[in-house]
């Protein structure tokens, strides 16, 4: 099994798409790439702990490998935002991808480069590409959130 950590956006749509993906084994959504230890949703909220809203993701490379995961990164949200997704504003909605191997940052920076050339955004991509930190799990309502039934603004593609 490998890992992969990813922040575009409201975390619950993110994980609620990855978790799709046939070859994820396991998601859990929290906070990382920021400076405050231990953080809680309502430090995040005031945007000065520095961490993103992101999705770590456990996944079997046999069934799906780094790179598809990173496709569907691309497609379940708008990297040409900076600090904002949809309604949701502020530097804990920024796009990033956080490696956690040389090979994870290289596969990375090729497939951004490889977006931003297709022509798919007319904007140039803002994703952040930098080594993981330690990831602070969100309280547990936040886990599989549409999966308990949550509400709320988050895009499910």
């Amino acid at each position: 099994m490998e890992k992969a950590t990813f922040a575009a956006g409201c975390f619950w749509g993110v994980e609620a798409n990855l978790r799709r993906v046939r070859g994820v084994i396991a998601t859990a959504v929290g906070y990382t790439g920021g400076h405050l230890e231990d953080p809680t949703y309502k430090d995040v909220c005031t945007g000065k702990t520095g961490h993103a809203e992101a999705v770590d993701i456990v996944f079997d490379p046999a069934v799906v490998n780094y790179e598809q995961l990173i496709e569907v990164f691309w497609n379940i949200h708008d990297p040409t935002t900076p600090n904002r997704q949809g309604p949701d504003i502020g530097t804990q909605y920024r796009s990033v991808i956080f490696y956690h191997s040389e090979e994870q940052r290289s596969t990375a920076i090729a497939s951004k480069e490889r977006v931003q050339n297709s022509g798919k955004f007319k904007k140039p991509i803002v994703t952040e590409i930098v080594p993981a930190s330690t990831f602070y799990r969100a309280e547990e309502y936040h886990q599989q959130y549409f999966e308990k039934g949550g509400v709320g603004g988050c895009r499910i593609s």
